[in-house]
């Protein structure tokens, strides 16, 4: 059974900054495909971005030039650096994960694409 846990959320004024961290575990597939997704209350769940094993990254256009995604190979573990956060990036990160097969830069943000789920941490920004 693929475990993914985040951590790294938080609360933060403005302008502030935070790094999230999923840790994926019991992942059989040989490339996998990971991503971050979003929802603030009484919103739908949103993409933010993705990452796919080789190293190939998409971003939504909200946080294009203030959130990297990373990935670390070697600890199964991808990150969300967040830079410049503002308010309307509070809410529940979630990380996301399946088998890279088949990929494409726009299925990095495409939700129903994944299939296995962390259960979020929550991200605060204060204005």
């Amino acid at each position: 059974q693929v475990q993914l846990i985040e951590s790294g959320g938080g609360s933060v004024e403005s302008g502030g900054s935070l790094r999230l961290s999923c840790a994926a575990s019991n992942f059989s597939h040989r490339s996998y495909c990971m991503g971050w997704f979003r929802q603030a209350p009484g919103k739908e769940r949103e993409a933010v971005a993705g990452i796919a094993s080789d190293g190939q990254t998409n971003y939504v256009d909200s946080v294009k030039d203030r959130f990297t995604i990373s990935q670390d190979n070697d600890k199964n573990t991808i990150y969300l650096q967040m830079n410049n956060l503002k308010p309307e990036d509070t809410a529940m990160y979630y990380c996301a994960a399946r088998g890279c097969t088949g990929f494409t830069l726009s299925l990095l943000l495409a939700e129903s694409w994944f299939n296995y789920w962390g259960q979020g941490t929550q991200v605060t920004v204060s204005s």
